[in-house]
């Protein structure tokens, strides 16, 4: 079988997939992307670069409909470059995000097209005025709708989508979402699975910490106030006056990934110490950076509570992969999180901006670290029986590529 995967970011969401796809004796699988220092067994890279940069002084609500045109176009001709040499895929797949599938079919007419559908932007019930006493300008309406153009141009140009979740799914127009089917990429529970005897060295110390340690652990890609980084931040003051040996692991980058950056240029791990100052203690609270995977994962296996926060918007991997970890995940109590944590049950769900009460729970976990050992058993289960990536995951994703080949011989 031919495959064709489009990603700017290689391989995104299609790391597993595409790793059995290029280990398969007779695949021929093909990556069209921008990044250039990665690469997979069995999988042949093709990079690609926009034309040029979006047009200065163009309209703000267009930079992105302009910067995804300028992708898909590129990609539009590594495709035709292909269908000269005689590539012609069995199916192809890729993000929606960046423009780079809208033009596919008009390379391949008749190849089915599997599109990855992350989130839909809404004005109302997502992420868009989540925050309290958040007033929001008239021009918030139409630069939101806006938004939405290269969601609108796959969802027309694909004939399946993928979503990893319920809610996200529930974010599209109804009318586009008998094309959209709900299949998480999957989180190896054979890798990220509990270790009583993890050790986890902290960089540039000599300090060892243990499963038995009071350890409390954040993670996401950049600290931001889209995954609640400020309010974890304030409540530690608390958590660590409180447990005197405690220690706080905090994994993440420096940039922005969602929402706007501070005016001032300042990241916001800067306002926060600043807004802190002494009352927390640095020799307890390490900020780790971006990680290599295995010591991410030594993290969670060591964690004694987990804290993953977010605004109503894309779930993260690491949320999953903390369960599967069988970590106590203190969760905010919105839409993403509250699809797969049951307050009690599976974890423990809190108000995203109260401090004080992500403070007692993480306080009440590190007291006694035995009293929630049915919530971290239920937690890893959670992961194992419904997002497992090979006996769940994989399969339900190899099943819809099987659904569009079979259906497009079938109209052949």
């Amino acid at each position: 079988m031919k495959i064709l995967f489009v990603h700017q970011n290689f391989p995104g969401q299609y790391l597993h997939l595409a790793r059995h796809l290029g280990a398969i004796a007779g695949n021929e699988v093909v990556f069209i992307t921008q990044r250039t220092d990665a690469n997979l067994p069995g999988v042949k890279n093709i990079v690609y670069k926009p034309q040029r940069a979006v047009t200065p002084g163009v309209h703000h609500y267009l930079r992105e409909t302009e910067a995804g045109v300028l992708n898909a176009q590129n990609v539009a001709r590594v495709a035709l470059d292909l269908k000269k040499t005689g590539f012609v895929p069995d199916v192809m797949l890729g993000h929606n995000g960046w423009g780079e599938l809208w033009y596919l079919k008009d390379v391949f007419p008749d190849v089915p097209l599997i599109g990855y559908f992350e989130f839909f932007y809404r004005r109302h019930g997502a992420d868009v005025g989540f925050e309290p006493q958040t007033e929001l300008l008239f021009d918030a309406a139409p630069r939101i709708r806006t938004k939405n153009v290269g969601n609108l141009l796959a969802l027309d140009a694909v004939d399946y989508g993928q979503c990893p979740t319920r809610w996200q799914k529930s974010l599209y127009p109804k009318e586009y979402q008998s094309k959209l089917h709900v299949v998480h990429e999957g989180i190896n529970t054979q890798v990220v699975l509990p270790d009583p005897n993890a050790r986890f060295n902290v960089p540039g110390s000599a300090l060892e910490l243990s499963q038995g340690d009071e350890i409390v652990t954040y993670v996401s890609r950049n600290l931001e106030p889209y995954r609640g980084f400020p309010s974890f931040m304030r409540s530690l003051p608390v958590i660590l006056s409180s447990r005197p040996h405690a220690h706080v692991l905090i994994v993440g980058g420096d940039g922005t990934s969602y929402g706007p950056g501070l005016a001032d240029g300042k990241t916001h791990k800067e306002m926060m110490l600043q807004e802190l100052g002494n009352s927390i203690d640095l020799d307890r609270v390490h900020f780790l950076g971006k990680v290599p995977y295995s010591s991410f994962v030594k993290i969670l296996q060591v964690s004694r509570v987990h804290v993953y926060l977010t605004y109503p918007f894309v779930l993260s991997w690491s949320m999953l992969e903390a369960m599967a970890a069988g970590c106590l995940v203190v969760g905010s109590r919105t839409s993403p999180i509250e699809e797969i944590i049951r307050d009690g049950e599976n974890g423990l769900l809190v108000d995203i901006f109260s401090p004080e009460e992500i403070a007692e729970r993480v306080i009440d976990a590190l007291t006694d670290k035995h009293a929630h050992n049915t919530i971290r058993d239920n937690a890893r289960r959670t992961i194992v029986e419904n997002y497992d990536l090979k006996s769940i995951c994989l399969p339900q994703q190899l099943r819809l590529l099987e659904i569009a080949v079979s259906n497009r011989k079938a109209i052949a």
